[in-house]
């Protein structure tokens, strides 16, 4: 199906850690669209970022980092504004962001910077995320998604940090269920599910998206595995056991996972085809879970069948 369009934020995290006894932070590439692009281009997959930099050293670094990892760069703006930073907590294995930096970098790519041609060739558009809260991106992305032909798969990837009060939340409900209409693919976590409808377990935040219009759904708990449904029918998969240190990536590593089976086989037919892929994506999400930090976590194949060994 060719390659894959990845529309959305690349920033810095700041990663907080110990090390002699101080707290201190440890810079990483991150950015949930960037982990994808970056997961599903280490699997094999042709990918293209579309997508906004700050047009300083840490950018240059963003820049030169996907570029060295075989993204395609040709679709990617640079902007006069500094680089986003993620600050980065953990309870746990479990992160927590805190962004800094306004008018966030990611933000400001502008419809005119999307090429519908560049679109309409693609087998599969990403997008989804924080960026799709500000403006210009969100009327970029809008474009992208309206322009016929790949394959549609979304993540709203909720940061409750960024949703102040009620208002703020069913303003993202609206949005991101907009997106959920048109979508070949959904895939988010039980948390963003919570968050968005009000404690929503991941099987009625599923039916919910299913009646919305979106084809797929894949609810990610982690953990305890994934909720897959499709219109056919559900399934909760197991996660691998693994001893996990930092769980940051490893929803985006879910979702470029299945976007990398997009690219490879198309859309599958049935709910076991879907299992497949999801059965697929636990186990790159699990090697993430070994791993420190987001983008430079994600697996090659050859790692995984080391780690797993043959995977289905």
């Amino acid at each position: 199906m060719g390659y894959a369009v990845v529309l959305g934020e690349a920033l810095v995290d700041l990663l907080e850690t110990g090390h002699d006894g101080e707290l201190i932070y440890r810079q990483a590439i991150g950015g949930a669209p960037l982990n994808v692009a970056v997961g599903v281009t280490r699997l094999g997959g042709d990918v293209r970022y579309l997508g906004s930099l700050g047009n300083d050293t840490l950018g240059d670094r963003i820049a030169a980092f996907l570029r060295q990892t075989g993204i395609g760069t040709e679709t990617l703006t640079r902007v006069g504004v500094p680089t986003t930073l993620a600050v980065t907590t953990f309870d746990g294995a479990e992160p927590t962001f805190q962004f800094y930096g306004e008018p966030p970098s990611y933000a400001l790519l502008r419809p005119e910077d999307v090429d519908d041609a560049v679109i309409a060739g693609a087998g599969v558009v990403y997008t989804g995320s924080i960026c799709l809260m500000r403006e210009p991106f969100r009327a970029a992305a809008r474009k992208a998604w309206a322009v016929p032909g790949p394959v549609r798969v979304f993540d709203p990837n909720v940061r409750p940090k960024l949703l102040p009060d009620a208002a703020a939340v069913t303003a993202l409900r609206e949005l991101v269920e907009e997106f959920f209409a048109t979508a070949d693919l959904v895939k988010l976590s039980s948390a963003d599910a919570e968050v968005l409808w009000d404690g929503a377990t991941p099987a009625s935040a599923a039916e919910h998206i299913l009646k919305v219009g979106a084809r797929t759904v894949v609810v990610t708990c982690g953990s305890k595995g994934a909720y897959v449904a499709t219109p056919e029918g559900s399934s909760m998969l197991p996660a691998p056991s693994v001893a996990a240190v930092d769980a940051t990536g490893a929803g985006d590593s879910v979702m470029a996972a299945l976007v990398r089976r997009l690219l490879a086989d198309g859309v599958p037919a049935d709910l076991e085809g879907w299992r497949r892929n999801v059965r697929f994506a636990l186990a790159v999400a699990g090697l993430v879970c070994e791993r420190p930090g987001g983008a430079v976590a994600m697996p090659t194949t050859d790692e995984l069948v080391t780690r797993w060994g043959a995977l289905v």
